[in-house]
């Protein structure tokens, strides 16, 4: 099992208390929530969402979830979108809680699984769908998908600059072949960019922009956190950590549209100009991976955490 990217973080930000009830959106293996609930105890409670249903059925028969286990009835697991964790968490009977965390992207476990297609590591199907019991694989979308519309996913997803050109060559190839493996895109990606090699591979940009665009990672995290917000207690948390710009700005910008800020009015006074809930910002700049993590964990290196509190 990996573990957990920026975990001593990610428990300093919760500031995780006794009897406190938590929401992993992307529990996962469980790492984070192991370690949150173990804080957490006695008492607190730990609701750990995936998409993921083989990965939720791993964690439960490790960790007992489902009929008590080492940590009792404190570790739940719900299969679903974060982006609807609001819904989960009140069929659950959780109104509010005291932290959020989201750990955001592809798991290393879904990674290190070659059949799930998110590597080109190993030749596998185009999958890549977090949850499998979804409609519309990787390789549907590129054998459908316009090539403008290819061109702007690997563009704005994974702001690739050859962008128009890895779309008009895929386009070209499934005209004359269907392209259904992770080793055949990537391939085929070396081709259109005239590079094999270099400080990341070609196709990484590509691949990055299709996964996004299969399982809607964007929209998904901003429901997530305006769902999560509206769901802390005051003085409860939410921590989240990102592997790339596109998530970070995310982040980013939707904590801060939260702080709001003082605004002077012309009849005197101010009065504060923001989205409710309203937050205080606990990172002012994201809190990266130390030496010793990132040489130890690759995941970590790109890693950023951002933390706000309910005010």
């Amino acid at each position: 099992m990996h573990e957990p990217v920026l975990l001593a973080e990610s428990l300093d930000f919760l500031n995780v208390r006794q009897g406190g009830a938590y929401i992993d959106g992307t529990v996962g293996g469980g790492g984070h929530a192991r370690a949150i609930l173990e804080r957490a105890m006695p008492g607190g409670t730990v609701l750990g969402i995936d998409r993921d249903r083989e990965a939720l059925a791993r964690l439960d028969a490790s960790s007992g979830a489902a009929s008590g286990g080492r940590f009792g009835s404190g570790l739940a697991l719900a299969h679903g979108n974060f982006a609807d964790m609001a819904t989960l968490a009140r069929a659950r009977g959780i109104e509010a809680v005291d932290g959020i965390l989201l750990d955001l992207g592809v798991s290393s476990d879904q990674l290190d699984t070659g059949e799930r297609g998110f590597s080109f590591m190993k030749d596998a199907p185009l999958d890549m769908r977090m949850d499998r019991s979804a409609e519309g694989t990787a390789e549907e979308w590129i054998r459908t998908l316009p090539e403008s519309e290819l061109a702007r996913i690997i563009r704005e997803y994974g702001e690739e600059r050859m962008a128009r050109r890895i779309a008009r060559v895929i386009v070209e190839e499934r005209l004359r072949r269907p392209l259904k493996t992770t080793g055949q895109l990537a391939s085929l990606i070396c081709r259109a960019t005239g590079r094999r090699t270099g400080r990341i591979h070609p196709a990484t940009r590509t691949f990055q922009a299709l996964r996004m665009a299969v399982n809607g990672e964007l929209d998904s995290l901003r429901a997530g956190l305006t769902a999560g917000l509206d769901l802390l207690k005051a003085g409860g948390r939410m921590v989240a950590i990102s592997f790339h710009s596109l998530e970070d700005r995310e982040v980013k910008r939707r904590f801060r549209s939260h702080a709001g800020r003082q605004v002077s009015l012309q009849s005197g006074g101010s009065a504060w100009e923001g989205i409710e809930p309203r937050v205080r910002i606990l990172t002012r700049k994201p809190v990266a991976a130390g030496a010793a993590e990132r040489a130890a964990n690759p995941r970590a290196r790109s890693a950023k955490l951002r933390a706000v509190e309910r005010v």
